[in-house]
């Protein structure tokens, strides 16, 4: 059986990881330099590094949506129950992962 839900906790890890996110969405991606001759190589890192760090910052707008979801559970009251099947989420789950949405079966079932 669970331990008993704290929502205090998890609002302070929400609210915590929301700042987190939304500071790391602040910072720039600087854009590759001006590629000149013999430079191709250089270029090519540049870009490389400049579209992982749109792919993470996609990554973190979609994480900051699940966060801003979950805090919005918290206050309607839903938080701890899956969004799928209705079932209380179990409060190790929510302890690791407070954003999590559904319980561990339904997010098994869910595909990737």
């Amino acid at each position: 059986m669970s331990a008993p839900l704290d929502l205090t906790a998890a609002r302070t890890a929400l609210e915590a990881e929301a700042r987190r996110l939304r500071a790391e969405l602040g910072e720039p991606i600087e854009a590759p330099g001006q590629m000149t001759y013999g430079s191709q190589a250089s270029a090519a890192s540049q870009v490389f590094a400049q579209q992982r760090d749109l792919a993470l910052r996609d990554h973190e707008k979609v994480q900051l949506r699940r966060v801003l979801e979950a805090l919005g559970r918290i206050d309607a009251g839903s938080f701890g129950r899956c969004v799928t099947c209705g079932l209380p989420i179990a409060t190790e789950r929510l302890e690791a992962i407070p954003w999590a949405a559904t319980c561990i079966d339904c997010a098994r079932a869910a595909p990737r």
